[in-house]
This record gives C-alpha cells, sequence and structure tokens, in this order.
C-alpha cells in the first residue's frame, strides 16, 4: 500500500525536466525531444504543468483513500500481533509437552515410584499404586498433548 502512495505521489508531483527542445525537420514537421538534435537548429521550449485540482471531491477522495490505508495498516497489523500471540501459545503448548512426554518416560524406565512423607524421607508405593500413577500420567499427556 505505501508503494502505491508513493506512485500516486509521483505522478502527482509537476515533471521537472533539464530541458525541451523543438525543431522542424527537412520535410516540415516539428519534433520535440529532451536533447537538442545534431547539425539542426532548435529552440528550447518551457513547458507549464497543469496546476493540481483542489477541488472539495479531490480532497475527499484523497480524505477516504487516507482513511481506507490507515484502517487496512491498523487490520494488517491486528492480524500480525493475534498471528504471533497464537504462535507464542503454540510454542509454550508444545514445550510443555516435551516436558511431560520425557517425565512419562523416565516413569516407564524407573522400578518403584516414591513419595515423601512428613520428615522429606522417600517412602515407595506398591505395585498397584505404582501402575495407576503411570496410567493417570499417561492420561493426563494423551488428553493434553495428542488431542
Amino acid at each position: 500500500m505505501k508503494g502505491l502512495l508513493i506512485l500516486l505521489c509521483l505522478l502527482i508531483t509537476p515533471i521537472t525536466q533539464a530541458g525541451t527542445y523543438r525543431w522542424v525537420d527537412e520535410n516540415g514537421q516539428t519534433h520535440f525531444g529532451d536533447r537538442p538534435p545534431v547539425n539542426t537548429a532548435s529552440d528550447e521550449v518551457t513547458l507549464k504543468s497543469a496546476a493540481p485540482s483542489s477541488d472539495a471531491a479531490a480532497r475527499e477522495r484523497k480524505q477516504r483513500m487516507n482513511e481506507f490505508l490507515e484502517q487496512t495498516e491498523r487490520e494488517r497489523t491486528e492480524r500480525n500481533e493475534a498471528k504471533a500471540r497464537q504462535e507464542a501459545q503454540a510454542a509454550k503448548h508444545e514445550a510443555r509437552c516435551q516436558a511431560l512426554r520425557a517425565r512419562l518416560k523416565y516413569l516407564k524406565s524407573v522400578s518403584g515410584i516414591y513419595r515423601l512423607n512428613s520428615e522429606g524421607e522417600r517412602v515407595f508405593v506398591d505395585d498397584e499404586e505404582n501402575e495407576r500413577i503411570r496410567q493417570e500420567f499417561r492420561a493426563r499427556v494423551q488428553s493434553e498433548c495428542d488431542a
């Protein structure tokens, strides 16, 4: 959009040239160019550019175009911010799932699971409790990461 605005500004501004030359060839035809011809007499002419239109309709169109460009830019910014938030949330979720899967892998590799009692000592759970903890953790990983 900014490129379009720059292009419009370039087209609106008056054209400045180093010089415009007029000459008549041997057939009597008049020619114009930005460089004087070789071996032919020429006159440098001044081109007058049209004054830019400053009527109310043109100002209104320009105002609407500026509002449209600003709105488009705001919408693009909002989309980019929403996308960045979504990507950050997805990355956070993936990191959490990797940690849960690593812990599940660890639970599968250890022979016994323990809890700490009130004195901070390890108290190993029985095989039935061991299997129940593993199944619960496996279900947690599936519900949080594999859905």
